[in-house]
Parts: C-alpha cells; structure tokens; sequence
C-alpha cells in the first residue's frame, strides 16, 4: 500500500462562500484535506505563514494577489524537510487568482518531488481546479502528476463521500 502525505493550506475565518462572505470556523481546504487522510491513512502537514494574512477577506484577496504578481514566496512558521517516506503527495489548497496560495510553494519548492506522485486538490467558489495542475508540474521537479480534484468550497463539509472515493481511487 502506498503511504501518502497531504500539504495544505486553508483559511479560517472570513470566506467568500456562495455568494456571500461567511465566518468559517475551519477552513474548506482543511475539512477535504481531513477527509483525504482519513480515507488513506495519510499524514498532513499544514502551511502556515509567519505573518498572517488580514482577517478582512477582501484585504486578504489584495494580499494575494500582490503575492502572486511579485512570485512571493511567503516565509512559514515550520517547513517540511523531507518526503522520501511517501509515494503520494497531495497538495491542497483553496484557489487563489487560478493557483495556489502562494505559501503552498513557499514550502513545494523546498522538496524534492523525483519519483514521486503529485494531486492536484483545490477548492474553490467556481474556479474548479485551476491551474493547480500546470502549477504542480512547474513546483514539483520529477514528479509525475495524478488526477486532481476540485471541491466547491461551500460543499466541502458535504463532500465526505466524493472526496473519500477520489482518495480511495487514486491513493490507494
């Protein structure tokens, strides 16, 4: 059996959801990526920047978007040195401006991907995967990229089943 390991990053608090902005007391990336090792027996490790990003979603949307244009890598408070113990990587994370947040490759661009297996997992408010794929290409050096998901963010907390099915397809 393959051992897998997800990367993610999610957003806690104010998030655009269905239309609206909603105070979320646990991110969508984070519920799918829970939902993922619980399906596999993955481990996680989540991303976490040093400096926070505003708690006004749309002063956070600035913020990334400034971090994108500028190829930010923003500094985390931990990094993950090493993945040689997995086969399977999956990297999570909400769509930001058609790719990850920038902090994902604050930490991608730190390992060493050859030989291994890379899922694209995004959730998103209709932006489906993205360019998470193209981005997984470019940021994960000799790795080979599997099928990827998207996850309506509003959904996530009903995508249970979906989820533990496209882990249980791909993962095992």
């Amino acid at each position: 059996m393959s051992k897998t390991l997800v990367i993610f990053y999610s957003r806690k608090g104010a998030n655009y959801v269905n239309g609206s902005i909603q105070n979320l007391s646990k991110g969508n990336t984070e519920i799918v990526a829970e939902y993922i090792a619980r399906a596999v027996d993955a481990d996680l490790f989540e991303v976490d920047t040093k400096n926070a990003y505003s708690t006004d979603y749309m002063t956070c949307t600035d913020e990334a978007k400034k971090e994108l244009q500028a190829d930010a890598r923003p500094a985390l408070v931990r990094y993950l040195e090493d993945i040689s113990a997995y086969d399977n990587i999956v990297v999570a994370g909400p769509c930001w401006w058609g790719t990850y947040p920038m902090a994902i490759f604050s930490q991608l661009d730190r390992l060493d991907f050859t030989g291994k297996k890379v899922f694209p997992v995004m959730t998103h408010e209709g932006s489906g995967l993205a360019g998470a794929p193209a981005a997984l290409k470019k940021h994960c050096k000799g790795a080979s990229v599997g099928k990827g998901l998207a996850v309506h963010g509003g959904d996530a907390l009903q995508s249970e089943k979906v989820v533990t099915g496209y882990a249980m397809e791909n993962l095992k």
